[in-house]
């Protein structure tokens, strides 16, 4: 019998941890969502932004990568705090609903424009496996990496997704990183002016359409976001919490667990914001100065220069390797999620009760195959990674204040009482959703009036 990891369990309430190592120990979600995270957005929309512009956009990497995060943390704290999925309480915001309510429909559109995101990464990874077995062609290495995909998710749990992700995150930050560090050293290409430079807060004129798309997958992107709640209630922070019964007892569990989600939400933008401004570094520093931009079939071997130009030619294999690993990590993390929220959907509108797991399960999975099978259809027609993945960082920003307004309606009427943030928190809430609010409307105005 499946135990159900959405429904409280009294066995399972359990005091928070004690002391920095034993609250680190149990962090997990973030990691799943910055092997979401460090993928198509950083190995190929922020280098390509790099590449198209310089090192002018890269005040809107940092801030993409620092604010949202606020507002991931009240959809966590959310989640734990009433036990309810994310899904559940943005559905409850006021406004137009047919079955469900508008912003549960725009993670519906939203989630049909990051599958080309995905096929994307899907044409990433058999470009990249096309390189080390040419003898195999690209379309036939979409099609393995269809069938290893559903071999694994089909049926798989938190922990196998954990774990794979945490092996994703580490193996490519850490030899991206080693790349970036190696290019400062480089003075024949890397000047520091040039890096003050691109905190001027300059918009980075014919590259804004990409910058935009950046912005919204970078960081925590909003497809993170919704997912997000979801790894938490996996993770069991709401279990460990028990139901909210207003007691002393509970409201110390509450922000216990609270505070190792936090922990969770900081190590994970500490490692996510490093990895991408490492990635723009190089695009910037490397491609840019090659007069080199990511295209089409072209997409792998172009990015293979920033490794193969700091650390020699030598290089080659590990980029191959770390490709694979962000590329294919992203796929599996992010089919792993939206599989999950999407069964959540179908729950909302009445397909099956808040308790049969069972039925929760069949539903995950059968999204498994929907939501694997249509990106490798799309790279399939389309065979152009870079702009499917700014179709797909495009959608994610129009999304971005959606869900900032979902937050915020959360924090001022749905959030109980006894588990409300603080002062400074709720400041950091208001500040990073309206800053999300005027960019991308900053950039819907200029985009209409030419």
């Amino acid at each position: 019998m499946l135990k159900d990891p959405y429904q409280y369990h009294a066995e399972d309430v359990a005091q928070p941890p004690i002391g920095i190592w034993n609250i680190l120990r149990r962090i997990g979600p973030g990691m799943i969502l910055a092997a979401s995270i460090v993928g198509s957005g950083e190995l190929i929309a922020t280098t390509t932004l790099g590449a198209e512009v310089g090192f002018a956009a890269l005040w809107i990497i940092v801030i993409s990568c620092l604010i949202k995060p606020a507002v991931q943390a009240e959809l966590g704290r959310y989640s734990i705090a009433t036990g309810q999925t994310g899904l559940a309480g943005l559905n409850d915001v006021p406004g137009p609903r047919w079955k469900v309510n508008w912003i549960v429909w725009g993670y519906v559109a939203m989630s049909v424009m990051t599958r080309f995101q995905l096929g994307a990464m899907f044409g990433g990874v058999a470009q990249t496996m096309h390189m080390i077995v040419p003898a195999i062609s690209i379309t036939v290495w979409i099609l393995i990496l269809l069938g290893i995909t559903l071999a694994l998710l089909l049926g798989g749990g938190y922990e196998r997704i954990e774990g794979l992700a945490t092996l994703k995150v580490c193996l490519f930050t850490m030899l991206t990183m080693l790349c970036a560090i190696l290019l400062t050293r480089r003075s024949d290409i890397f000047h520091w002016n040039e890096v003050w430079k691109g905190f001027q807060f300059q918009l980075p004129g014919s590259g804004l359409a990409t910058a935009v798309a950046v912005f919204g997958i970078t960081g925590v992107g909003a497809s993170e976001l919704f997912m997000y709640p979801y790894w938490c209630v996996e993770k069991g922070y709401a279990r460990y919490t028990g139901p909210r019964d207003g007691t002393p007892e509970w409201k110390l569990r509450a922000a216990g667990w609270l505070k190792v989600m936090h922990f969770d939400i900081l190590a994970t933008m500490v490692i996510y914001t490093i990895a991408t401004a490492a990635f723009y570094l190089l695009g910037a520093g490397i491609l840019n100065k090659l007069g080199l931009i990511p295209k089409s079939t072209e997409t792998i071997a172009v990015l293979s220069r920033m490794y193969t130009e700091t650390l020699g030619q030598w290089a080659l294999p590990l980029f191959y390797i770390g490709a694979i690993a962000t590329l294919y990590g992203t796929i599996f993390a992010a089919t792993a999620a939206d599989s999950r929220v999407f069964a959540d959907l179908a729950r909302l509108m009445g397909a099956f009760k808040s308790e049969d797991y069972a039925a929760r399960v069949r539903y995950r999975n059968g999204f498994v195959w929907v939501l694997t099978i249509i990106p490798v259809i799309l790279i399939l027609i389309f065979k152009e990674p870079v702009g499917m993945v700014k179709a797909g960082g495009m959608a994610q920003a129009l999304m971005l204040p959606v869900i900032s307004i979902g937050a915020l309606y959360l924090h001022r009427k749905k959030m109980p009482e006894d588990a409300k943030s603080g002062p400074l928190m709720s400041f950091g809430l208001w500040f990073a959703s309206l800053t999300i609010i005027a960019a991308i409307g900053y950039y819907a105005v200029r985009s209409l009036v030419g």
